[in-house]
């Protein structure tokens, strides 16, 4: 069967798929940092993919939806906050399937609350020295995420 090629919508990632199958998943998250700690949701024991373990908050990036405008729109649907100035980070992220595209917010309007409990049926607060110790979606994102805390927390 021969790939089809989507566009490179306004994400600027090109998918290929096998039969209208995508190969590679764009994701968006954020990483809320505030008083030096780092927002996480956890996964519902129930997802089928990444279940019971901590994760940053976020979801996929749409047809025509940039990174920036999912990790907005994925932020006020799951938590309810609006972010403001979301600046991307690396992430490393070792699933080949997934286009990842991180970003740190420390900056947003609202008070995060979980909306989405069928996504995650926890948030934490935890600081640096809890990170390495969490059961994580991708424990490969430990390094970066503790580097986006500490810049966003000046030390």
């Amino acid at each position: 069967m021969k790939p089809s090629h989507h566009g490179a919508g306004a994400s600027g990632v090109t998918v290929i798929s096998l039969a209208g199958m995508p190969l590679r998943h764009a994701i968006a998250t954020a990483a809320l940092v505030r008083d030096g700690r780092l927002l996480l949701g956890h996964r519902h024991p129930q997802r089928r993919y990444y279940a019971d373990c901590w994760d940053l908050i976020g979801g996929h990036i749409e047809p025509g939806e940039s990174p920036r405008e999912a990790v907005r729109r994925e932020c006020l649907e799951e938590i309810g906050v609006r972010v403001k100035n979301p600046r991307p980070i690396d992430l490393a992220f070792s699933d080949p399937d997934i286009d990842m595209h991180a970003f740190l917010v420390t900056e947003w309007i609202g008070e995060p609350t979980n909306l989405a409990p069928d996504e995650h049926d926890d948030l934490g607060w935890f600081s640096p020295g809890q990170i390495p110790g969490l059961v994580l979606a991708d424990a490969a994102a430990v390094p970066d995420l503790l580097r986006a805390v500490r810049s966003a927390s000046g030390s």
